[in-house]
């Protein structure tokens, strides 16, 4: 007999293979539209091998040498071809150390699994878990279908990955005499004339950079939200919310023409993210937050606050050290160029901000609580504070303090960068129009998102399900099945499972 709430429960399914489907057929146009992929350059002649050492090189001091380098006449390459093998050996640096640095980034969904699980309760551990690693997949395929293209399209010149300026496409409209661009047109399914190397490096760079935007919202929004709700929402952040200010900010739009349009320093400036990827994520979180509502035995009748544990700080504690080294490529990585130095100034700032967090985090639970307490020396799951607020903090910051030493060029306005307390009012004024807009930006769309279909399908798990623990009902799974007990998808559905004997369960579970 069919279950008359099979229906009911399969719709959100429905409603997600619609969406994918219609984004599939919207987009399809744009890509059969584009011109065709470049005819690929005729190879370039090989070096010639360069002879066997005589004698061993343990310090790798005579290793590589004229020979090495590609020339038409081997072992006596021209002035030009020197040039050219020094610039594309230039671009191959800047291309590595970007994939490195974003599979650094990729590591850090490991981090954040670890960390919003280990301070769920062991009832949600499955769930938890889940989101975490679908918003992966989910996200991803998301941005290729158009997320990407809506960001990253009318960008211009890659300079340093050789120029290309193949990303050319910008929807823009005309204001007070202005070009304001609203998003890209090119790339989507990373088809047509975009299928290039430079294009898809930074394609998997800024992937992993909206990934950790998608995120997290599944820590502030854990143990009550619907796992179906959750996958609908992955595409749209994927493919509509993230990817139009972040064009706005990373991809050639009015954010990040201020200073050329309207003199306000560099335009809206965001090195590593702080508004496109944690104060977006952050802000995203309290809009799902406020539609979703508190969870169960959050909060008292007169409003103050009960403390809900995790349910293992070792797993909390190891996420963040994930986190910690993943940060490494998250920051560094923004200059899309192992070979600009800056890196290391970079990577030294990322490593003591890391540490003053932890430090003064201690301190403030020592003094108000009498213990240090660890959850909240490595805790990052208070996604509207951790990300949203101390995103809004990061690029306000680099308006007051910027220091001129680093920046010159950026968004196409001569000159470093400069905050207010070193001449740069203008660059202030651009930080604060770029951090309003994307509060209002992504809150208005987000809300209106979370809300709509909290009251087309509902966001929110059964106050039975809560209570329960959502591994079994959402899941059909345990995330501990020796200590919960045995569960399958069958017994997630209500149906009635053959009960094991006791003695044959003990046998079980002695071995």
């Amino acid at each position: 007999m069919k279950d008359a709430g099979s229906g009911t429960r399969s719709l959100p399914w429905r409603i997600v293979f619609g969406l994918v489907l219609a984004c599939l057929l919207a987009v399809g146009g744009w890509v059969f539209a584009q011109d065709k992929p470049a005819a690929p350059a005729a190879p370039a002649p090989a070096a010639a091998p360069a002879p066997p050492p005589s004698k061993a090189d343990p310090a790798g001091t005579a290793t590589g040498g004229i020979g090495d380098v590609t020339a038409k006449e081997a072992g006596k390459p021209t002035l030009t071809e020197v040039a050219e093998f020094a610039g594309h050996n230039r671009v191959s640096i800047n291309v590595m150390w970007t994939l490195l640095t974003g599979f650094l980034v990729m590591f850090m969904q490991a981090g954040f699994a670890l960390v919003e699980t280990g301070f769920t309760r062991a009832k949600n551990v499955a769930h938890t878990m889940m989101m975490n690693f679908m918003i992966y997949a989910i996200g991803m395929t998301g941005y290729w279908i158009c997320g990407f293209a809506l960001q990253m399209g009318g960008l211009g010149a890659l300079s340093t990955m050789g120029g290309t300026g193949l990303l050319d496409s910008e929807f823009t409209i005309s204001l007070f005499g202005k070009d304001f661009g609203l998003f890209g047109m090119k790339g989507f399914f990373l088809a047509g004339s975009t299928y290039d190397v430079a294009v898809f490096t930074l394609f998997l760079f800024q992937m992993v950079f909206m990934d950790t935007a998608a995120t997290i919202p599944t820590g502030a929004m854990a143990e009550r939200w619907k796992f179906s709700s959750f996958v609908v929402f992955g595409f749209f952040l994927s493919m509509f919310s993230y990817p139009i200010f972040a064009n706005w900010v990373w991809g050639g739009g009015w954010l990040s023409q201020l200073g050329k349009n309207f003199g306000l320093g560099h335009g809206h400036v965001d090195f590593a993210g702080s508004s496109v990827v944690h104060m977006v994520g952050g802000v995203t979180a309290l809009a799902g937050a406020m539609v979703l509502g508190p969870r169960i035995g959050k909060y008292n009748k007169d409003g103050s606050a009960n403390p809900i544990p995790g349910h293992n700080i070792p797993m909390g504690v190891l996420g963040c050290f994930i986190l910690a080294f993943g940060w490494f490529g998250f920051n560094p990585g923004s200059t899309l160029a192992g070979s600009d130095l800056r890196i290391a100034v970079v990577a030294v700032n990322t490593m003591l901000a890391s540490a003053s967090g932890a430090i003064f985090a201690m301190f403030y639970m020592w003094g108000k609580y009498g213990k240090p307490d660890p959850s909240m020396m490595v805790n990052p799951v208070g996604a509207i504070a951790v990300h949203g607020v101390n995103g809004a903090w990061g690029v306000l910051s680099l308006g007051l303090f910027s220091d001129g030493t680093y920046g010159d060029g950026f968004n196409g306005v001569e000159g470093t960068v400069r905050g207010l307390l070193y001449g740069g009012a203008s660059q202030f004024v651009a930080q604060t129009i770029g951090t309003v807009t994307c509060f209002a930006f992504i809150f208005t769309a987000s809300w209106v998102f979370f809300k709509v279909y909290d009251v087309v399908f509902g966001m929110r798990v059964s106050p039975e399900v809560e209570l329960e623990g959502l591994d079994v009902p959402e899941m059909g799974a345990h995330g501990y099945p020796e200590i919960q007990g045995p569960a399958t998808l069958v017994h997630a559905m209500g149906a009635s499972m053959p009960k094991v004997p006791a003695m044959s369960m003990a046998a079980e579970r002695s071995r």
